[in-house]
This record gives C-alpha cells, structure tokens and sequence, in this order.
C-alpha cells in the first residue's frame, strides 16, 4: 500500500506543481465516482503489496476502467483536471482516507472477534 500511495502522492505532486489552468475535460469524471475509482486503486494497491498472490493477474488500471466504464485516457485526463485544483484534489484524497480509515476499523473488530472465539 506504501508503494501505492507513494505514486498516488507523486502523481499529486507532479500535476500540482504545475499552473496550466487545465480546462474540464469533455468527458469528465464526476468527482464522486472520482473519489470511488481512488479508493479502489489504494485498496488493489494494499492488497498487491501485502498479498501479491491474490491479484497476481489482476491490472489494477485495466480492472477499475472496466467496473466504472471509463477509458485510461479519460481518466489520466480527469486526474489532471481535479488535481489542478489542490484543495479540493486534497478533499477528496481526505475523502479516500477515512473510508480507508473507517473500513479498516470494521475489518480489524471482525479480526478480534473472530480471535477471540
């Protein structure tokens, strides 16, 4: 997952440096549907570096644009755009983390019950 959000924050980085005054894509993903496709990626990302065997054959990229019906160009496109924007490019990473966040807290109760039998 370090790997994951280590280039999920270049990326970040990349695009915010820049001052292009990037204009709304044609084909622009809404932001809501935005914040789903990044959070899928972190989680396929945690779960290829904690345990590669499970998604030996899985292409995270080829795997998201087939569930949300998008193109990797419309989405290379729709990432430039909203992280032209860093505060609210921040907002939605922030979204991204709590579900993170709050999924890991159902998962690790579910653990210690389980345990606990």
């Amino acid at each position: 997952m370090k790997t994951g959000l280590a280039l999920l924050s270049f990326l970040f980085l990349l695009t915010s440096c820049k001052d292009t005054g990037i204009s709304k894509p044609k084909n622009l993903i809404e932001e809501d549907k935005m914040v789903d496709i990044i959070y899928d990626l972190a989680l396929l990302e945690g779960i290829k570096v904690h345990n590669p065997a499970n998604l030996q054959n899985v292409n995270s990229n080829e795997f998201v644009c087939k569930k949300y019906k998008i193109d990797s160009l419309q989405f290379v496109k729709s990432t430039q755009f909203y992280a032209s924007d860093i505060s609210n490019y921040k907002k939605m990473y922030e979204e991204v983390g709590k579900r993170i966040e709050k999924n890991k807290s159902y998962l690790d109760s579910i653990e210690s019950k389980a345990n606990k039998k």
